[in-house]
């Protein structure tokens, strides 16, 4: 089976990491701008930042044969900065159009404070005036409340639920996104969020229509092998291959699909793997002996 983690924050992870996911199946991610675990202080790190996505990220991605992809966004916890989040939102709409770039994301709530809302709002617009997907991380407190909200606000900013994917769900929240049409993300985390028997309950109870599981693996206790490793525990349980396929690969195809930016093709039909290439003069390998895929030989 091929799997996509549609939310795994890679710039986190290491070579290692890629290596067990594109053995374990899985041939494209995609890596949503995210909080750093500190604050930033200067508007400097976003352009570094947003940067690294859409270069040196997708570099190292297809060096180990895995296709990337990312959101750009204002994160919920530094829209709490109000000089700084001005200055983000003026360079953010550059980034927007950028290729590999398939929604506007990860925006939201946190504490869902008065200037959350206020650039939750902007950046719906933006997705709005770019006829972009949106992808929303719903809070960790008042998680029901706050999602909720969420999708109210996306509607009043005139944005389509199936643009719309509002991700981090659980049992509270599950009936509620799917009854409004919103697509609905499971992040399955070791110990915390979603795990894997819980999601296999999900998916027994709701089937699979607008539901997908991602990992959302990044510098905290995560595991960026969730994706496949949920789907083999769906079906050792009795679910169906159909279901399995749809919320580990073909949801997540179809919505962020809806981008121009994110195809089958890119990795049915992708050139082989050339370890020689270089990221403006870097390589990946350290010294290491390269992996030189022959169909990669074959197209020089």
């Amino acid at each position: 089976m091929r799997f996509i983690d549609p939310h795994i924050h890679m710039s986190s992870r290491t070579t290692d990491d890629y290596e067990r996911m594109r053995e374990a199946g899985l041939v494209a991610v995609i890596e949503p701008a995210f909080w750093l675990g500190q604050p930033r202080t200067h508007v400097g790190s976003f352009i570094d930042y947003y940067a690294s996505l859409i270069g040196w990220e997708r570099f190292r991605a297809a060096q180990f044969g895995i296709k990337h992809y990312c959101t750009m966004g204002l994160n919920s916890k530094e829209a709490n900065n109000e000089a700084l989040a001005e200055q983000v939102m003026e360079i953010l709409p550059r980034y927007l159009s950028k290729e590999g770039v398939v929604a506007v994301g990860e925006i939201g709530y946190d504490d869902q404070t008065e200037l959350e809302d206020r650039y939750y709002r902007a950046q719906l617009q933006l997705a709005k005036e770019y006829g972009m997907v949106v992808m929303v991380h719903t809070p960790h407190r008042d998680k029901k409340q706050g999602t909720i909200r969420s999708m109210e606000v996306a509607v009043e900013m005139g944005l389509s639920p199936s643009m719309v994917v509002i991700d981090h769900n659980n049992e509270e929240t599950v009936r509620a996104v799917l009854d409004r049409g919103f697509w609905a993300g499971f992040t399955l985390y070791p110990q915390t969020k979603m795990g894997h028997e819980r999601m296999v309950d999900i998916v027994r109870q709701y089937g699979s229509e607008r539901i997908f599981v991602n990992s959302s693996a990044d510098w905290g206790v995560s595991d960026p092998l969730a994706v496949p490793k949920t789907a083999r525990l769906m079906l050792e349980r009795g679910i169906a291959p159909e279901h399995v396929h749809a919320t580990c690969y073909a949801n997540a195809l179809a919505v962020y699909g809806q981008s121009g930016q994110f195809n089958e093709s890119d990795w049915t039909q992708a050139e082989g793997v050339d370890q020689r290439e270089l990221f403006e003069g870097n390589s990946v390998l350290r010294g290491q002996t390269p992996r030189v895929d022959q169909d990669a030989i074959a197209d020089q």
